[in-house]
Parts: C-alpha cells; sequence; structure tokens
C-alpha cells in the first residue's frame, strides 16, 4: 500500500475508501518491524493502542463522513512520540536505563491534544538520554542511525523521531527542543522541524531536561503539516505557567529577511554556505527582501548554554533517586553524569557568580540583542548546523567538539524565539541539507508563511529514504 506523505491526502484518502486508518496501521507497523533493526529509531512500539486508535476513527470517518475532519483536524494521522512525552500505560523511558520500565499514569498535554485531534500513537522514538546529545548516539538503548546513510548520525536529540520520520515510519512525529534538538534531527534527515516559541506549547507531562530552555515541537514531511500540528498543540492548558496568550498579528506582505554575519562564519562547511546561498536567491526570486544584520553577542550563546542548561540539568535530575520511580542513579550515562557533575559545580558555592550569574548576564544580552534585530527584520535565515550529517563516533570521544553542533540553535532557546528548520536538498553524498528560520515571539505564522513560499518556489516534494537493500 502506497502511503501519502500528507496530512491532507492521508485524509482524501481516508475519505475516499482508498484505505482504512486500520490499514495504515498495518502499513507502518510492518514497516517498523522490517526496516527498524537497522535504524534502531523506535524504541516502544503501541500495537494495541493504534489498532484501538484506529478502529475508532474508521468509525468515525464512516458515520460522520468529511465533516468530522472539522472536528478533529488530525484524524488518521499516525504519530509516533519522543520518549520524553509521558504516555498513559505506554512505556517512556526517556531514553535512560534509569526509566527502562517505567509506565506513566497520565499523558502530557501534547499528547492528549493530538489524539483528542485523532492522533493514532505508533509508538515511542529512540533519543539522546535525556535529550543530552546532537547526534542520537548517547541513548542507553544503543546510537539510532541516519536512514539516507546508515554510517551517519541522524542529529539529536530527538534522533529517533528525525530517522523513523524519514523513513516513513509514521506520518508525523514529536521533539523536544532545548539547544536545537528538534531542528538538528529535522535538518541531518531531510524533514520539517518546528521549535516553537517558549511558552506556546504545555510542557506539562514532558521529562525535563532545561526548564528555562525546553521548548515542545514536532517533525512533518512539509509546512502545511507542521503548521496543522502546531494549531493543535498550542495554547494554554493551565498545567504549564510559563504560557501566554498568543496575540501577535503577524506581517506577511513586506518581508524583509536578517542575514547576520555571525552565522555565515569561517567554520561553516562549504556546502552548508553555497546550500543558503542558494535558499536566499529563490527567495529574492519571489519578493522577500534581505538586510545585513550584526548579532555579535549570538557567538557567546553555546557558551551560555553549556552554563544554564547543565546548572537546570542538575536540578531536574535530582528526583530520579531510585526510590520514588525508575532505576538507581548508577544507571545514569556518561553524558549524563558529565552534565550534572558541570551543573552542580557552577551553581555550587563560590562558582554560582563567577559562571551561572554570569552566564545568565549574558543571556539577557542576546535577548535584547535578538529583540532590537526584530525590529530592522521580520526573520533571521541561518544555517542549521555547521556541517552536514557526520560519521556515528565521529565526535563521541570530544565533548567540546560534539557541543558546537549546537552552535547556530543555542540562539532561539536562549532568547525563547520560534524557529523552523527546513529541508532544501541534498549534497554530493546524497545526505539532507536544510537551513533555518527564527522570527520574533509568537511569529510562527510568519515562519509557516516563509517556509510554503519557499516549498511552492521550488517544487518542493517530501523525500523518503530508501530502506531496500
Amino acid at each position: 500500500m502506497k502511503l501519502a506523505l500528507s496530512i491532507k491526502d492521508t485524509q482524501k484518502d481516508l475519505l475516499g475508501n482508498k484505505y482504512s486508518c486500520v490499514d495504515l496501521v498495518d502499513t507502518y507497523l510492518k514497516r517498523i518491524k522490517t526496516f527498524d533493526n537497522g535504524l534502531n529509531s523506535v524504541l516502544t512500539i503501541s500495537e494495541d493502542v493504534a489498532y484501538e486508535q484506529a478502529k475508532k476513527a474508521d468509525n468515525l470517518i464512516e458515520n460522520s463522513g468529511k465533516d468530522i475532519f472539522l472536528e478533529k483536524p488530525l484524524l488518521g494521522v499516525t504519530v509516533i512520540h519522543k520518549d520524553m512525552f509521558s504516555t498513559k500505560g505506554i512505556r517512556t523511558t526517556a531514553g535512560s536505563k534509569v526509566l527502562e520500565t517505567y509506565i506513566p499514569a497520565y499523558s502530557s498535554t501534547v499528547v492528549e491534544r493530538l489524539e483528542n485531534a485523532g492522533c493514532i500513537t505508533l509508538g515511542k522514538a529512540n533519543q539522546d538520554a535525556w535529550a543530552h546529545g546532537s547526534s542520537g548516539e548517547n541513548s542507553d538503548f544503543g546510537s539510532t542511525k541516519n536512514p539516507w546513510n546508515t554510517d551517519f548520525v541522524p542529529g539529536g536529540s530527538s534522533s529517533g523521531s528525525g530517522a523513523s520520520l524519514a523513513a516513513n515510519f509514521s506520518l508525523i512525529t514529536t521533539g523536544t527542543d532545548t539547544c536545537g534538538s528538534v531542528r538538528l534531527p529535522a535538518n541531518y534527515c531531510g524533514v520539517v522541524g518546528l521549535k516553537p516559541t517558549y511558552g506556546s506549547v504545555s510542557r506539562y507531562g514532558i521529562v525535563a531536561m532545561a526548564s528555562s530552555l525546553d521548548s515542545i515541537g514536532h517533525l512533518t514531511h512539509n509546512i502545511s503539516d507542521s503548521e496543522k500540528v502546531y494549531d493543535v498543540t498550542k495554547g494554554i492548558d493551565n498545567k504549564d505557567a510559563t504560557l501566554d496568550e498568543i496575540l501577535t498579528k503577524i506581517n506577511t506582505k513586506e518581508i524583509t529577511i536578517g542575514i547576520a554575519e555571525e552565522f555565515m562564519s569561517e567554520g561553516v562547511e562549504r556546502h552548508v554556505i553555497e546550500n543558503i546561498q542558494n535558499v536566499i536567491k529563490v527567495f529574492k526570486n519571489a519578493g522577500i527582501k534581505f538586510k545585513n544584520i550584526k548579532l555579535p553577542h549570538t557567538k557567546y550563546g553555546i557558551s551560555v548554554y553549556y552554563i544554564v542548561q547543565p546548572a537546570e540539568v542538575s536540578s531536574n535530575l535530582g528526583r530520579y533517586d531510585g526510590i520514588r520511580y525508575g532505576n538507581e542513579r548508577t544507571q545514569f550515562g556518561t553524558e549524563a553524569k558529565r552534565r550534572i557533575i558541570l551543573g552542580s559545580y557552577v551553581l555550587s558555592a563560590g562558582y554560582y557568580d563567577a559562571y551561572y550569574l554570569k552566564a545568565m548576564k549574558v543571556r539577557t544580552i542576546i535577548k535584547e540583542e535578538v529583540e532590537n534585530a526584530f525590529k530592522e527584520v521580520d526573520a533571521i535565515i541561518a544555517p542549521v548546523s555547521p556541517t552536514p550529517p557526520f560519521k556515528l563516533g565521529e565526535r563521541m570521544d570530544d565533548p567540546l567538539k560534539m557541543y558546537l553542533t549546537d552552535i547556530f540553535t543555542a540562539t532561539a532557546n536562549l532568547s525563547g524565539i520560534p524557529a523552523i528548520a527546513v529541508p532544501s536538498g541534498f549534497n554530493k553524498y546524497k545526505l539532507p541539507l536544510g537551513f533555518q528560520l527564527m522570527g520574533s515571539r509568537f511569529a510562527e505564522p510568519l515562519l509557516f508563511h516563509l517556509g510554503k513560499l519557499y516549498e511552492k518556489s521550488v517544487k518542493w516534494e517530501p523525500q523518503i529514504a530508501s530502506l531496500e537493500k
């Protein structure tokens, strides 16, 4: 059975009786069971839940017709959740042996909203343990591999979300983005990845990594699907106190995109620079204006991030003591231990002012600098990563080199703004290339507009990795 690669086409096929929701589940699960041994992208398959939800969806379509899609805009859409998302009755590990057998008694707000909108939960995706990583190699359950070439990383920490989507194991996947953890796997796997504005999508029921940075996003095959998922997941739930009412008015008539020289530095690989330049040409031909801007303090973003984030990690992981739930702390992996130790150090007496407090002051400067930039431009374009996907094991022995993978994603998380990763082709080694667009707070509609304009201009079609050998 040929699977559609958009929500619109899938629902059109369901309404036209081309196949049923149960048929969809059959096909996706068969693909997972046939091909995922070579990718390790799915940790848990929720087969019973998926078939139960699929049967209910088929009954709704049969008895209600096309009007049901207005009430349930994601009816029949399959989803694989990053294993940071609490899923009632379905194992949730956060990619860590500490939570290897943990089964939540409740679901996160995002999971509930997706299921209430008609989504069918197929399972849980592999990830870097506790979301600590940029490559998918830090999972306690083994590395995830890139479906385009299994010798390469798929990006992290939402590694399984990116790989399983590119492998067509589900129509959409969810992820969390603390410093590019949605955008990196989207970029490395050739799909769309949204990091929403901090405070627009609830963090309730998500295993906390760094609470002031965590954004709850998703990955899709195209921009329109990303917008549909965002419309369902966003908004106040009275469970996450950081959520704000979304009132921003967006101008989509005369748009200027900023190009910051700090994001086009010497450390960026030539293929990545050339790709961004080609994307800029596409936008210019579509009538978008560009302006050179400066964001001088963003070069300190990765340094700030790797002080603030470990500090919050050390606090959040303190609850996993092996008494209330989960296994003993001896089960923490190397990267988790590294971040706990680093975070405890920068928060300790005598070092708090020297490191953590100073980092928070620089974070404020970066945030103000970005806010001022959006007085001149409507959006900012940048690479997602300085390089295309790198080989498995290439950076595992050099944590600093691995951390620098996040150098262009940190700005959006530190300043709380939205960013979207958009695929834009492949390099000569047939590995995905892409770019990111950043907007001011709650400017998601503008980012969706620009993303769809790009897709239309280049006549973009979703690409699925060939898994048959």
